[in-house]
């Protein structure tokens, strides 16, 4: 049994990066049984469940839509917010239902969540029924801890990680779109994020290794890749060979496969040399997201955001002065410990003035262990949420209007996927990453086409075929 500890997850000890190549025996000792995987957070974690479904399939589960029907439940875990902590005790209670039907029910926890001491407490004494308890740094370890499983409460979590498992094998979600992890962890703390805590430190993977992912997937059909990092921008600072995020963004450009994205970028790190390559490469999309967090130097400085809001409006006008009819999204967070109406108020002026395509936006959220929970808040709840509804009031204004700018223009949309809306319709995005939900075949899936957009909402769009394919 290893158990998390956040003093040992907070040590960023300089010791090398260990390169492994994973190689796994899983035997298929579960064919006939079915599993029902749940995923809470982030696309890293979206990616993480597609390892998670590899080595489920390869122990011989077969995937099933109702949790009824399950043999093994897996819930991929978030610690971001209070609200998905939330959601996932929530649904472990009908997963505590359901074992009381089907006793050899196994129940396995993974993810962020598990990163927290706390939280492996509170399992351990209210949630024994929980069968396998693992963390972010070694879901190899899923099929064995399965296979040995006896009945007991297993929790095996690291606090930290100094490898790399190159190798890692994905049952994938899309055939037309997928992640690629180029690092692992966060160095930045700040002071609201659980996530250098849950993810471990800065690494990153040698880009050789991510050049031949990229290759692999180009030669299986893949239409679009997203980079993925808790940090892309800071890729390659801890390998020291001469390379930073700006050459593999060119390099992986250079395969010619068609569309290329990352996330998440932090602005303290965001390079003139990143904006070059950008530029420069048609393949690259258009669209950055770029976190503001909040538009008050004083918050920006207690949050330990490395910039200024003069700082992040002079990026954000190089961006939009660089890369062509780019779009910019961000992330807010209002109600910061004892943020002011003045320092709100900073942070409406910001989307204002930027008028971001997109955001998302949130109430903060008290992690333990983190330096802001040990901040005195004085700000009461109901005026958290009436900041954000004004602040979503703005934002989704100028989502509308940046959606309307594309009324009856022509964009290119990589379709992938029938529409969740209308069954008879399929749905992509554009360049700009905007969802359109578009009046055309199924077999058009796994393309890139031109679109007329005909209806513009605040969240996504409606087109038509502009030619016949």
């Amino acid at each position: 049994m290893n158990l998390p500890d956040l003093k040992v997850a907070r040590n960023r000890q300089a010791t090398p990066t260990e390169y492994v190549n994973l190689e796994l025996d899983i035997k298929p000792a579960f064919k006939g049984q079915k599993y029902f995987l749940r995923t809470y957070g982030c696309q890293m974690n979206v990616h993480d469940s597609e390892e998670i479904k590899y080595y489920l399939e390869a122990l011989g589960f077969e995937a099933c839509e109702k949790l009824e029907e399950a043999d093994i439940v897996v819930l991929n875990t978030c610690a971001i917010r209070e609200n998905a902590k939330d959601k996932v005790y929530g649904y472990l209670g009908r997963c505590k239902h359901l074992k009381k039907i089907k006793p050899n029910l196994i129940i396995c926890l993974a993810g962020c969540l598990m990163q927290e001491p706390h939280e492996i407490d509170e399992l351990k004494s209210k949630h024994d029924y929980v069968d396998i308890i693992i963390g972010t740094h070694n879901i190899y370890e899923l099929p064995k801890l399965i296979a040995v499983h006896t009945g007991k409460q297993n929790i095996e979590v690291f606090s930290n990680s100094d490898k790399v498992f190159e190798n890692i094998k994905y049952s994938r979600d899309s055939k037309v779109s997928a992640w690629i992890n180029i690092a692992y962890g966060c160095d930045k703390f700040c002071t609201y994020c659980i996530v250098p805590y849950t993810r471990g430190r800065e690494r990153s993977r040698k880009m050789e290794n991510i050049l031949e992912e990229v290759n692999y997937l180009k030669e299986k059909g893949y239409q679009e890749i997203t980079l993925l990092g808790q940090n892309v921008n800071a890729y390659g600072t801890d390998l020291k060979l001469g390379y930073d995020f700006a050459t593999l963004l060119e390099n992986v450009a250079k395969t010619n496969i068609p569309r290329i994205r990352f996330v998440t970028s932090h602005p303290w790190n965001f390079t003139e040399a990143m904006l070059d390559v950008i530029s420069k490469y048609p393949n690259i999309m258009p669209y950055i997201h770029l976190p503001l967090q909040s538009g008050s130097n004083a918050i920006l400085k207690k949050m330990n955001r490395r910039y200024t809001r003069e700082e992040y409006l002079e990026l954000f006008r190089k961006i939009k002065q660089k890369i062509k009819n780019v779009a910019i999204t961000t992330d807010i967070i209002v109600g910061f410990p004892n943020e002011t109406e003045e320092d709100f108020l900073a942070t409406l002026d910001m989307v204002e003035t930027c008028q971001f395509d997109g955001a998302f936006t949130f109430i903060y959220s008290k992690r333990e262990g983190t330096v802001a929970a040990t901040l005195e808040d004085k700000v009461p709840k109901e005026i958290k949420e009436e900041r954000l509804k004004r602040l979503n009031k703005v934002v989704n204004k100028y989502s509308l209007a940046s959606n309307k700018r594309l009324l009856n223009q022509v964009v290119p949309v990589l379709i992938t996927k029938v529409s969740e809306k209308d069954e008879t319709k399929v749905c992509g995005y554009t360049d700009t990453f905007k969802l359109v939900n578009v009046d055309a075949p199924k077999d058009l899936i796994g393309k890139i086409v031109d679109v007329k957009i005909t209806d513009a909402k605040s969240f996504s769009l409606d087109g038509v075929l502009n030619q016949k394919i």
